[in-house]
């Protein structure tokens, strides 16, 4: 059974950055789309960013392309999500999730989900 863990998640003011990080595991995930999805209070959840396992192939939420940066550490199998200059609007929880494809952003396309970690954004 494959499994996702995310972690990296806490609390900063207003301009400070975070790194997320997803670890799968239980699988060969070479095959795989991994993508980062967020849900904040009281809204739906929100596609953020995906990458191809290994990383040709990245897409973005357009809005948050210039702050948000998606990548893949081959050494620690491991898929980042940086986020720098971040504001209020982006508190939320973030999941990793991940298909056996290439890039989508429907979130109900995604096999596999972590358990989430939560971003907070003092202002």
């Amino acid at each position: 059974q494959a499994r996702l863990v995310e972690s990296g998640g806490g609390t900063v003011q207003t301009g400070g950055s975070l790194r997320l990080s997803c670890v799968p595991s239980g699988d060969t995930f070479t095959s795989y789309a991994v993508g980062w999805f967020r849900q904040g209070p009281g809204k739906e959840r929100e596609f953020v960013a995906s990458t191809t396992w290994h990383g040709d192939l990245t897409y973005y939420k357009h809005y948050l392309k210039d702050r948000f940066a998606i990548s893949k550490d081959f050494a620690n199998n491991t898929v980042y999500l940086q986020m720098s200059s971040l504001k209020p609007e982006d508190t939320a929880v973030y999941h990793c999730a991940a298909l056996r494809s290439t890039i989508v952003v429907s979130g109900a396309e995604y096999e596999y989900w972590g358990q989430g970690t939560q971003v907070t954004v003092s202002s």
